[in-house]
């Protein structure tokens, strides 16, 4: 019960009693819903963001009274529970208080480019044009599966090459749950070798050092973005005092991106085995998996699994945990991850101190990517001269492109590094679509910048395009063609970015906002967009403001004469 408040009266000399508390209270019989249904006492801090997902699942929206019941049981500010569930894009608060329900069924339509290039915007409307009542359609960032353009998603359950029929015949059917689809299960996996080099590792036949070796010799980097060394990760982290912890990076958000979703929903025990090697390497007590809310599916298969591991006695329970995203690119930053993990807004953290040292709970924590930690395992099992060995025009090793736009076959592609984007296409993609001629195309997603088909033979790795003005990042290829306008392309891009900044720092809240503004003019204020590109780049926190210029300033450098063409109004200015 909240106590009442006792304030001095300036002159009074006493002190008078306010016969009422403070700030908004909670509900008795709303307090008591949510300690029931949460059923856990008492509720941890770092649960928050579990605790919204559990109570949006049921109640399909976040009430004002089940956030100040949440406040109450947490013994957290009101203020800091909002401030969280409104950061979140999947969170649904309801601001009004005499707004108590929303429609029974959100139909969210992904806008990113290569959905766009899809048909995402005429599906959005035409979908708007034939809503009926209990139905919501929403605009949503990347979800994960640009192979399968357009996609939109009735509750949890994903349409994709979405048509408006399909769409609507899903919603009125009213089922929202996810398509799982097939995959090989503990029992399968451990049948053809799984969880050997695990039972190595633990079992004193390999030495954490030697394992370290193999993946140094390997040459194996974070295929996140960064692409620093992995086992120089291994190192930083183990030399820091214990106890240790590991994160999975599971919440690829970038546009164009998919290759997390591929190796999770084909090969969760390859990504599981890898992160209890690295965790082993480490000496890491916990391994927490982050996973984005836009894959439910992958989401039902690491509860199974998960679940299946601590059974066999593979791990103990609790030792591998799941947490789930709410929507937010920004929490791909590692250090942002970490912030959303401990139930938080997912700001990144400025540096130093590094993760590696002062990490999740405070502890030195390892990171690493899912593609990662695929290929630790993989790597530890065929051998680091099996990996690289592979390899194109003077580069090595293997890594998975996630390629989609006008190509005919797009997908997840595991390819040689170094190969061209003219060779990805041709022997992976099974070349351009048809009806159109290569143009450009993206070779790291959304961040990575805009190359034009002139430049289609420079070698897809790490440290080879940064010349150009661009960088492979996560290796997301997305080709353009003829038919499609870069400036559009470019626009596409910053307004996912001005999205999706988290507005801690200036440079890239104001920035990416300006940034649209002035990229929707008829003519673009070269100058002007170069000037506010530099001080984004050199002022902005985190990556994302970094390097959120750089398909702006490809457009500029590689394509000037489309930035003098009349912007054709796409109904969103």
């Amino acid at each position: 019960m909240a106590e009442v408040r006792k304030f001095h009266h300036p002159g009074s000399g006493r002190r008078r009693t306010i016969p009422f508390p403070k700030g908004r209270q909670a509900a008795p019989e709303a307090v008591e819903e949510i300690r029931a249904f949460l059923a856990a006492d008492p509720l941890q801090r770092s649960e928050l963001i579990e605790y919204l997902h559990l109570i949006q699942d049921r109640y399909a929206c976040l009430s004002g009274d089940h956030l100040a019941a949440l406040a109450e049981l947490t013994g957290l500010a009101l203020a800091e529970v909002y401030e969280v569930a409104t950061f979140y894009a999947h969170f649904d608060v309801l601001v009004d208080d005499a707004e108590t329900t929303r429609p029974e069924i959100t139909v969210r339509v992904c806008d990113s480019l290569p959905c766009a290039l899809a048909g995402s915007d005429e599906l959005h409307q035409a979908l708007t044009d034939q809503s009926s009542p209990g139905v919501r359609i929403v605009r949503a960032p990347c979800m994960g599966r640009c192979d399968c353009a357009p996609v939109a998603e009735v509750g949890h359950r994903h349409i994709d090459r979405a048509t408006t029929q399909a769409v609507v015949e899903a919603a009125a059917a009213g089922d929202t749950t996810p398509v799982v689809p097939p995959y090989p299960k503990l029992a399968a996996y451990r049948s053809s070798g799984g969880y050997a080099v695990y039972d190595e590792c633990r079992g004193g036949a390999r030495s954490a050092a030697d394992t370290e070796a193999a993946i140094t010799n390997a040459g194996l980097r974070g295929m996140g973005g960064a692409g620093f060394p992995a086992a120089r990760k291994w190192s930083f982290v183990r030399s820091a005092p214990g106890p240790r912890l590991l994160a999975v990076n599971a919440d690829e958000g970038e546009p164009g991106t998919f290759k997390d979703r591929y190796f999770l929903e084909t090969a969760p025990h390859t990504v599981l085995e890898g992160a209890l090697i690295a965790a082993w390497a480490v000496d890491a007590d916990q391994i927490y998996v982050y996973l984005r809310d836009e894959y439910p599916a992958a989401r039902e298969i690491l509860q199974v699994e998960i679940s299946a591991l601590e059974t066999a006695g593979i791990v103990q329970p609790g030792q591998v945990i799941l947490r789930r995203g709410a929507g937010a690119y920004i929490c791909g930053e590692e250090s942002a991850m970490i912030e959303s993990i401990e139930g938080k807004r997912g700001l990144p953290r400025n540096r130093p101190p590094y993760v590696a040292q002062v990490g999740l709970f405070g502890q030195p924590t390892l990171v690493h990517n899912v593609e990662t930690l695929y290929w630790v395992r993989e790597i530890l099992s065929h051998g680091e001269d099996w990996y690289s060995g592979n390899g194109r025009h003077g580069r090595a090793g293997l890594r998975a492109f996630s390629v989609s736009g006008r190509v005919k076959q797009p997908g997840v592609k595991i390819a040689p590094a170094g190969i061209t984007v003219r060779e990805l296409i041709d022997e992976f993609a099974g070349g351009i679509e048809d009806g159109h001629t290569f143009k450009a195309y993206l070779p790291g997603g959304a961040s990575g910048g805009i190359l034009p088909a002139a430049l289609a033979d420079i070698p897809l790795d790490f440290g080879t395009l940064e010349e150009h003005g661009c960088f492979i990042g996560s290796a997301a290829v997305v080709v353009l063609s003829g038919q499609d306008s870069m400036r559009d392309a470019a626009l596409n891009l910053m307004r996912f970015f001005e999205d999706e900044s988290c507005g801690q720092c200036t440079p890239c809240r104001v920035g990416t906002e300006k940034a649209v503004k002035l990229m929707q003019a008829q003519a673009w204020d070269a100058d002007l967009l170069a000037e506010l590109s530099q001080a984004m780049r050199d002022a902005s926190i985190c990556g994302l403001g970094q390097a959120a210029p750089n398909p702006m300033d490809s457009v500029l450098k590689y394509f000037p004469e489309e930035v003098q063409s009349r912007l054709q109004d796409d109904g969103r200015t």
